[in-house]
């Protein structure tokens, strides 16, 4: 470890920055974040720097108390001695003058950062993550700042923002906890608790107010038992459901939340299209049971995964039901939040993107365009019991973009119906097999040809059909996997 990480207090401290560009302008917007009095030394001053510290006070040159004060000079020695400032940061890009203010700090005892010039170093910024009151910092010590930036930006993708509020709600109750708990064992098994469970929840999904109730519902638990020295008995926590959307398959369509409630399952039931990938990111340890229904074969049917869900929760385990797409289109997600909600079991319920987004965009076939289609409609191609859906009299709107899921294996009788019904058998569709995923597909025709042409070219399910004139735009806008073989089919 070449550098000790410390983390100070700025709040009121004196910082003198020299320079005015927007090195300067970068280094003054954090350091006026944690609450620091800056004075910016420059023979001229970048008026954007003003802006951005005027925001803090009502600067006027009359009153040189101000929180910031600025100072077109050219650099003097006895700009160091104006104020007992807690350190310096040398923002130019003359290397003479650099050296020189290094040096004068130096001789007066005081801390200097030379930005971009680590032997200039008294210390060093790192890239921070900041989730307020946590504080995140990677540095690299100065050798590889570009590679700390890509690590704190790793880091942003995993950490939510309600990280901040979950602290500061906590923070509140140190106090309260400390009195009740008066053991650091004791303490320590609460907070666990408290992170781990319901409270956290609840802020993860906005809900304040019923989380500061449940904290202090957890804190009495604790409470009770504790002269009984039997702090182990709350360690139970109650069980939740996570209906979490997946995508269309490929790993980073995942939302933030997503990857949070799958990497703390206990149990995780997943479906057919879920991908190896994205299962891989659940929980390395948690159960994965498959669930599957695939068109005329249910591994499990659906009344007995709604049950599954129930039993699990009920003894108090975090479960998820990971789909493919979104829950709530054609996922049957809004069928399990009843059951869910008819046994008082607590859930959440995570978008995920559904195939028709993730196919408009892996194709180049836009679902709306100006010139081409004023809306668009999801349909199924199965209804309920598999019976195949034939209202084709609501589906001739010309500027219509229409995407069918579950809609392969009836390929030939929906593009008959709708001809019959009125639809031009000139009409572009297209079938996009595996949606973003690393084997997507696409046969383009219209209604007339699309037959016979997946005849020959047999794409495989999971697969949509996707109608209307917005088809025709994918040959010019197409860019995933055009180069892979047998990508595309035409």
């Amino acid at each position: 470890m070449n550098t000790f990480p410390l983390f100070h207090k700025l709040e009121n401290q004196p910082i003198l920055i020299i320079g005015g560009g927007e090195v300067a302008m970068r280094k003054a917007d954090l350091l006026r974040r944690a609450g620091a009095n800056l004075t910016i030394v420059a023979p001229s001053i970048d008026p954007e720097i003003k802006l951005l510290l005027n925001k803090d006070d009502s600067y006027n040159n009359l009153y040189p108390n101000s929180r910031h004060v600025f100072i077109e000079e050219t650099y003097k020695p006895t700009h160091l001695q104006q104020q007992s400032f807690i350190f310096i940061i040398v923002a130019t890009d003359n290397e003479a003058l650099n050296k020189n203010i290094h040096a004068d700090c130096k001789k007066q005892g005081l801390l200097v950062n030379v930005v971009d010039t680590p032997p200039l170093c008294d210390f060093i910024f790192p890239a921070i993550v900041d989730r307020n009151p946590i504080t995140i910092g990677i540095s690299s010590n100065g050798k590889a700042p570009v590679l700390a930036r890509l690590l704190r930006a790793k880091i942003e993708t995993i950490i939510p923002q309600q990280y901040g509020k979950l602290a500061k709600i906590a923070g509140d109750f140190r106090n309260e906890v400390k009195s009740k708990l008066p053991t650091i064992n004791a303490r320590r098994k609460f907070w666990e608790h408290a992170f781990n469970g319901k409270y956290s929840e609840l802020i993860f999904a906005g809900n304040e107010a019923n989380a500061e109730q449940q904290l202090k519902q957890d804190l009495e638990k604790f409470s009770k038992v504790y002269a009984d020295n039997s702090i182990e008995q709350t360690q139970q926590q109650d069980g939740e459901v996570y209906i979490v959307g997946a995508g269309a398959g490929d790993p980073e369509l995942l939302t933030f939340k997503a990857l949070r409630l799958m990497q703390q399952a206990d149990i995780v039931f997943y479906d057919a299209l879920v991908s190896d990938e994205i299962l891989d990111l659940c929980r390395r340890d948690s159960d994965k049971v498959y669930v599957g229904k695939k068109r005329c074969n249910h591994s499990v049917e659906q009344e007995n995964i709604n049950e599954l869900l129930v039993k699990h929760a009920k003894i108090g385990q975090r479960v998820v039901r990971l789909k493919g797409g979104d829950p709530f289109i054609f996922g049957r997600g809004g069928e399990e939040a009843q059951e869910l909600a008819k046994h008082g079991v607590s859930y959440q319920i995570v978008p995920g993107i559904t195939s028709a987004s993730a196919m408009a965009s892996y194709t180049g076939i836009p679902l709306t365009h100006r010139d081409h289609a004023r809306s668009v409609r999801f349909v199924t191609g199965c209804l309920k019991k598999g019976t195949p859906n034939e209202q084709f009299s609501s589906m001739l709107e010309p500027n219509e973009t229409i995407v069918f899921y579950m809609g392969l294996h009836a390929l030939e009788r929906l593009t008959t119906g709708l001809i019959e019904a009125g639809k031009s058998k000139n009409t572009p569709i297209a079938i996009v097999s595996n949606a973003s995923r690393s084997n997507q597909q696409v046969l383009t025709g219209t209604l007339a040809d699309i037959v016979k042409k997946q005849a020959h070219a047999q794409l495989p399910s999971p697969a949509l059909l996707v109608m209307g004139d917005v088809v025709n735009l994918h040959e010019d806008l197409k860019w995933f996997n055009i180069n892979t073989p047998n990508s595309h089919t035409k």
